[in-house]
């Protein structure tokens, strides 16, 4: 037994996270009523839901109170990044679906659920956000409110003693193990949500959709082969796919299985600590971009809008497509970082081509019904390139400067 344990342990975290895989088709497959398996699923992204926000407090606020004067992050850059991306995502999503027009049978809407008004709405949401109470923001798993509070507190604390530093660092320490080792129950925990998404949803429901998903699949899967790579280089000048394909490797694999972009942070932070980023700055970055880094939603708002508006054949001018892209990549950053919340931002979109709330919200079931693959590669993507695009920006700052560091960490990637 503590053999098999010794070899389990030596295997690289990847490589027992598709074991995880294997393990939890063949159980879905062979005992589908064992329903205890999910279990497993549940409980990891619980685990990493519990831990995120403390982890993201603590890490800014001691980023902050021992970040020394005359440092420099590459915040800037980093946002520039992920609004070309989103914004990218959503043009492509617009041109795809009228060179693949789909339309849709529109059944039952989802009444239960309300989508915001207006894009003035999205953004006072999360205005508000801003100022929520840190304790509420906690227990919400507000990563704007805790942002919020964790710079104001990195900001008074930088006068403090080093004692006082210390301590914070000592605490954020404590909590980023913590991460460590929830991650190491990664292979069990995709186990669990293979099973649990194989017995609940099935295949044969996604078959009658199969051009709808083509479409969404397929401008994701461009973004992250294509755009994204494309996007690094101009940054880098090197050749981009060693870091795009361990940021997909690493982090989207677990993100395409949690659907869960706050859910993926401590990933994101750890893959983040093993490509040697400052964590200065990917201590913000990564629970920001969880929140605002939203290319795989503006690819979703972008497809559905234009799926019902083929559907029920609404002319589109170059004019209003292009308003579209701007208004899914700032819709998007209002999307919340669980499963689902881009679908709900769909009514909104729709309200550009006069689409009644009713016929919208049917829309949105269809996004339901399709959501167990539309979301998985959306949150794959969305996630993925929060560290990408951390990592794009630092590299790109040190090539500036002439260091060495991309050069060697990339030469290293693409001789494995």
């Amino acid at each position: 037994m503590k053999t098999i344990v010794l070899k389990w342990n030596q295997m690289s975290l990847v490589k027992r996270i598709f074991l995880g895989i294997i393990v939890g088709i063949v159980l879905a497959l062979s005992v589908p009523k064992a329903t205890g398996i999910a279990i497993f699923g549940t409980l990891f992204v619980s685990a990493l839901k519990a831990v995120a926000p403390v982890l993201v407090l603590l890490l800014v606020m001691a980023a902050i109170a021992n970040h020394k004067k005359g440092s420099q992050t590459n915040m800037k850059s980093i946002l520039v990044l992920y609004g070309i991306s989103t914004f990218l995502a959503g043009l492509i999503a617009v041109v795809v679906s009228f060179i693949f027009p789909v339309s849709l049978s529109l059944a039952a809407g989802s009444g239960d659920l309300t989508p915001p008004g207006s894009i003035v709405e999205v953004l006072k949401d999360l205005l508000f956000q801003v100022v929520d109470n840190p304790v509420k923001a906690l227990i919400n798993a507000n990563y704007i409110g805790i942002l919020a509070w964790a710079v104001l507190l990195g900001v008074a604390l930088k006068g403090a003693g080093d004692q006082t530093k210390n301590l914070l660092t000592q605490f954020s320490d404590a909590v980023s193990q913590i991460v460590r080792w929830v991650i190491q129950l990664a292979p069990f925990g995709i186990m669990g949500l293979v099973f649990d998404t194989i017995t609940a949803n099935g295949i044969s429901s996604l078959l009658d959709y199969g051009k709808l998903l083509l479409v969404l699949i397929g401008c994701m899967l461009f973004m992250a082969l294509v755009v994204n790579p494309l996007i690094v280089y101009l940054n880098i000048r090197r050749n981009p796919y060693p870091l795009v394909f361990s940021c997909l490797k690493e982090s989207g694999i677990t993100a395409f299985f949690t659907r869960s972009s706050a859910a993926n942070i401590p990933v994101n932070m750890r893959l983040c600590e093993k490509l040697g980023l400052d964590k200065d700055t990917y201590s913000v970055s990564i629970p920001l971009g969880a929140t605002i880094n939203m290319a795989g939603a503006a690819v979703t708002i972008s497809v559905l809008t234009l799926a019902a508006v083929h559907t029920l054949g609404i002319q589109v001018d170059f004019g209003t497509a292009l308003i579209l892209s701007v208004l899914s990549a700032i819709a998007a950053a209002g999307a919340s970082g669980v499963a689902g919340g881009s679908l709900l931002l769909v009514p909104l979109a729709c309200s550009l081509f006069g689409i009644s709330n009713d016929i919208a919200m049917q829309v949105v079931g269809v996004g339901f019904i399709i959501g167990v693959l539309q979301d998985s590669f959306e949150t794959a993507l969305n996630s993925s390139s929060d560290v990408l695009f951390t990592a794009t920006a630092e590299y790109a700052k040190k090539r500036k400067e002439g260091m060495k560091t991309t050069e060697t960490y990339l030469d290293k990637k693409a001789g494995a």
